[in-house]
């Protein structure tokens, strides 16, 4: 996501470097750079000039004209823009009602659907509401399985009417089931089609008129680029929806639409998904994301993520467990699965700031654990709890168990005693001690 933008714009700023002061000559050559950095990104020709001459305004400012460190001064200025750009704050989605009725929009192909439970999960699991799931798309013939099968996975339930091609009807029969029932959230997936059209334009707007809904989300496949924010201006003229939802923003993406959007339709994106997995939606944050494409990381978000598979009695007891040196590969296990929760390796590592621009040519597999977990699955239940045990013979065993060479289990052997060491430093305070230690750990290798 946005590595091509990260890079030109990186560049960019290289040529004020070494300068002593900001100067309309300087500027205007490093602002002719960033400009052809975000028309390359396929960021609206329109957007692209009005974000220039407003980082043009704020540079040449009197204040900035006497700056110690011009590059530092710049990338702030662009920074602040970005997320300006990009909304500014972040909005939160209307749950107001009774129920609450959200109506996801957009086109075939865009993700409505994946999004509808992957939304229903975030509110049930991060809000506390108890969301039901509409079918309302009656022309494509796996949307209603898909939806069905979402459901299922989450524990949410699914209306649908077998039969029915009526989706006004549908919607308002949903609504009713929900009164009835104590549901308090209505998320009604609707009809997408491969291009706009007036029957498509026509329906969704019979939709609106009969639901009244809290809430319009337009989804859109951020990796359209131009098209899909055309297609937003579209589908706003229609519905007036409420806010944008991106999807598949960790695909190889350029990164326009999410720049361009907001300042072209004047609604905010409230959503972002990040991943194939019904816990990767993110809310969108304009200054976390404007963080992001400048390579500062975005360490909120991933404290946040860590909050959320961070269990406080589990903490305590592995607090004891460390401080008494009996941390365990059970233990390793368990740590290993809430960091796998988090998402995409890649992704959480291009959070810490400066590891972005390291970790960009590196393959990262969101199976990288895999092997470490068979070397693991692949010893005693003694074993786990007692690593000292485990011999030469032993680790020969575990070798042949898990499809793995004996180099694979010493190594794993090695890091898992540093790791303890580590862990245990952390907890009596030996923090010298352990960063010397991190200088030598075999991670990676």
């Amino acid at each position: 996501m946005f590595e091509n933008l990260s890079d030109r714009l990186e560049r960019s700023f290289k040529l004020l470097k070494g300068e002593g002061k900001i100067t309309e000559l300087n500027v205007a050559e490093t602002l002719k750079d960033v400009r052809r950095a975000l028309l390359d990104a396929d960021v609206n020709y329109k957007t692209a000039k009005q974000f220039i001459d407003k980082v043009r305004e704020e540079a040449t400012g009197q204040k900035v004209l006497t700056a110690v460190k011009p590059g530092q001064m710049i990338v702030k200025i662009i920074h602040d823009q970005l997320a300006e750009l990009m909304g500014g704050e972040s909005v939160d989605i209307n749950l107001k009602g009774s129920p609450a009725v959200i109506l996801i929009a957009g086109l075939q192909g865009s993700g409505k659907t994946t999004f509808s439970g992957k939304l229903a999960n975030l509110l049930k699991t991060k809000r506390s509401k108890s969301p039901l799931l509409v079918a309302g798309d009656v022309y494509r013939p796996a949307a209603i399985n898909q939806l069905q099968v979402l459901g299922e996975q989450i524990g949410v339930p699914v209306y649908t009417e077998e039969g029915s091609k009526d989706p006004v009807k549908i919607a308002k029969d949903a609504i009713k089931h929900a009164k009835e029932k104590g549901y308090d959230v209505v998320i009604i997936d609707t009809a997408g089609r491969l291009a706009i059209d007036e029957q498509m334009m026509k329906e969704i707007e019979a939709v609106k008129k009969a639901v009244n809904p809290s809430e319009i989300l337009f989804v859109v496949d951020s990796m359209t680029g131009q098209d899909a924010v055309n297609t937003a201006k579209e589908f706003n003229e229609r519905l007036n929806f409420d806010g944008v939802v991106l999807t598949k923003l960790d695909g190889d993406t350029r990164g326009g639409a999410a720049l361009s959007i907001r300042s072209v339709v004047d609604k905010p994106i409230k959503f972002i998904g990040t991943g194939e997995k019904l816990d990767a939606l993110d809310v969108f944050h304009p200054s976390r994301m404007a963080d992001r494409i400048l390579g500062m990381g975005d360490v909120v978000t991933l404290v946040e993520r860590a909050q959320e598979q961070f269990d406080e009695e589990e903490a305590r007891r592995l607090q004891k467990k460390i401080a008494k040196n009996q941390f365990n590969f059970d233990d390793f296990l368990k740590q290993i699965s809430q960091i796998k929760k988090m998402g995409n390796l890649k992704e959480l590592a291009s959070m810490i700031p400066g590891m972005g621009k390291v970790m960009k040519n590196m393959d990262f597999d969101d199976d990288a654990f895999k092997g470490i977990e068979a070397i693991i699955h692949s010893m005693t239940p003694e074993e786990r709890n007692n690593p000292a045990i485990i011999n030469g013979s032993r680790r020969k065993r575990i070798a042949k168990g898990s499809g793995s060479t004996i180099q694979d289990v010493n190594r794993l052997m090695k890091q898992f005693e540093d790791t303890r060491k580590m862990m245990r430093m952390m907890t009596t305070g030996g923090r010298k001690k352990m960063s010397r230690m991190m200088g030598n750990m075999p991670f990676g290798r």
